[in-house]
This record gives C-alpha cells, structure tokens and sequence, in this order.
C-alpha cells in the first residue's frame, strides 16, 4: 500500500526548490498523438527507431554482453533498474527522463526532427489493429503477432481488477516496418519481478531472436479506457492519481501496466519491455497523462510524490522525496527527482497536444 498523503506533503515542504524557469508554450517541442502525425512523420520516426539500431552501443560490452547496438543500451539500462522503477515512487520520475533522452537520442544522433508521439490508449480499445499505431501497415508499429500459444498457459496470470482472456497473437510480429525487428536480451523469468532488488545473474546475456506481441483487449477495456483516464485526471492528490496509473500492490493493474499487458509478448516483460518500440509512445501518454494532471492545479501539483524506492513498496524501503537521486547508468547522470518534476523546466521544455 502506497504511503498517504500527509507524509508527502511534509517531504515536499522541507525539499529544496526547482532552479530556473519554465518555457513558453509556445516554445515548446510539441508530442503528438500517433493518429496526428502525417504518414512522413511517422516515416521519420520509425526510420530513425532503425537508425539506432545501426549506431554502435555505447555501454560496456563485457558488462553488457546482450547489447548490439545504441538501442540496446536503453533496453539494458530499463533492465538494469527495472526493481526500482515499477510500482513505485519512481516509476513516473525516471521514465519521464528515461524517455526524453530516448527522444533525445533519436534526434541527436540520428537527425529525428520531431518529438517521442504517443499512443492515445482509449481510442482503439474495442478493435487495437484498427490503431494507426498497431494496424500493421508501413506507417505504424506494426501489428499483433502470429498465433502462437504454444508455450502459454490457457489464461494469462491476470490481477484482481481485470478479467483476462488468452491473447490473440503470441508470435513474432507479422507485419509492418517491424517484422524484422530483433530482440538481443529477455525475457527475464518474472519470479525476479518479486525480489526486491535481485537481478537474475545472465540478466543481460545475448538471448536473440524476434519481438513477439499478444493483443489482449481485456486489459485495455478495464483500465485504458476514457472513462479510466478521466477518472485518474479527475484525482486531486498523487496517492489516488498512483491507484489508477501504476497502484504499488502486486495483484491490482493501473493503466501503465494494463497497457503493457495488453500488447502482450515482449512488452509483458516488465525487465526488457522496451526490446519493442511501442515502449515509448506508450511511455509517452504515461507521461502526458500524469503531466496533464500535474497542470490542472500546477502550483499544487508539481512536486507531489508518493511511494519508496523499491518495487511494490515494501514496509521499511526509502521514501522517495524531491532529494532522492536517480541514475541511468551510462546514459546520464544522476540526477535528483527535483530535476525531472516538470516537463517545462530544466533540461526539459516540451508539451502535449
């Protein structure tokens, strides 16, 4: 259970204050829905996804023996921290900065002239490949995965608030701009999803083959639904906003996990989940959602917090406070929570339409 509110607002009083100003809106990079860009911005987006997959790594290769190349190194610094980051204080703080240095990546290294889109979830949640993002045509992110449920269980293990059905796919990707896309680490046996803090020993050896999806309707109309994202935006304090986005106990699902569940395959994997590009524009609507709730009360909003550094917060783990530093390994600098709690200050000056 996550911590009240009473305790975080006395954190946020006695943490130091943000530095700098925000940007004007209209200074902002604007992220976009996938459904608004045009077919050349999305063409834009997913050859600069291939892109890094021809620039070299950057991380250690003795130390990161799975990594392949500069995608690889976001996929295995996820890994690295996944027991930190999920249901969790974290989990919205570092994946907003987990993500802009992505978008980052994307148009520093390989020229991407936009901003990380997002997939609006409620849109498709009845029929998910009639998505301009999963329609599997050479403008999306491709679509489901062959059928293939050859190694499933005849139910998915599902948490309490969603009734679960087998998934429609369970293979490789079928078609679209990824069909070929590979896969150099995972999955991780999800028993080190409950370790609090063990990583497996061959977490990141070279395991290749294909990125496998399984579109599982069942979780996106429970939890990815317009009336679930309006009555999380309606929430007037972060412990509440946290139940229905990412809620800290190990049998319920929020949104962000139920949008993971519900493309299935890699994306089922909380440790290598980014192994499929559909990881960021789904992290990008975690982060519009949570940054438009932080602007409908900003003064009172900005820096609230609740939860521990550790996955499921455990009784007795770290509160997380403005102070608590963060760290990506080799693709930054630490950084305290402070530096990341808006999207408009800071490193940061972006916004959502």
């Amino acid at each position: 259970m996550r911590l009240g509110s009473l305790l975080v607002t006395a954190l946020v009083a006695f943490a130091a204050p943000h530095s700098g100003s925000r940007c004007r809106s209209e200074d902002a990079a604007v992220r976009r829905d996938w459904g608004d860009l045009s077919a050349d911005q999305r063409i834009e987006f997913i050859d600069a996804l291939w892109c890094l997959r021809r620039t070299p790594s950057t991380l250690p290769h003795d130390q990161f023996p799975g990594v392949r190349d500069r995608y690889d190194d976001f996929v295995a610094t996820h890994i690295n921290y996944t027991l930190s980051i999920h249901s969790s204080g974290l989990l919205l703080p570092w994946h907003r900065h987990f993500t802009w240095l992505f978008e980052k990546a994307l148009q520093d290294e390989c020229g991407y002239t936009g901003s990380i889109p997002y997939w609006n979830w409620p849109l498709f949640t009845t029929n998910l490949s009639a998505s301009p993002v999963f329609d599997g045509s050479n403008t999306s992110l491709s679509g489901d995965g062959y059928l293939d449920h050859s190694n499933h269980k005849a139910v998915p293990a599902c948490p309490r608030n969603v009734a679960c059905r087998q998934g429609t796919g369970g293979g490789c990707i079928m078609a679209g701009p990824f069909q070929d896309w590979p896969k150099n680490m995972g999955p991780v046996d999800r028993k080190y999803y409950q370790s609090y803090g063990t990583l497996p020993p061959d977490v990141f050896a070279y395991t290749p083959g294909c990125v496998k999806r399984d579109f599982s309707l069942a979780y996106l109309q429970t939890q990815n639904t317009a009336a679930f994202v309006d009555a999380m935006l309606n929430t007037t304090n972060i412990v509440d906003f946290l139940q229905y986005m990412d809620p800290s106990e190990s049998y319920l699902s929020g949104a962000h996990g139920s949008g993971h569940r519900g493309l299935g395959g890699m994306m089922d994997d909380p440790f290598s989940s980014p192994q499929d590009p559909a990881f960021f524009v789904h992290h990008s609507m975690v982060d519009r959602v949570w940054t438009i709730w932080q602007d409908k009360d900003f003064v009172n909003r900005r820096d609230q917090l609740n939860g521990t550094t550790i996955l499921f917060d455990p009784p007795g783990s770290p509160v997380v406070t403005l102070d608590t530093a963060m760290e990506w390994g080799y693709l930054d600098g630490p950084k305290r929570v402070v530096e990341v709690m808006d999207s408009r200050s800071g490193e940061y000056c972006y916004r959502y339409e």
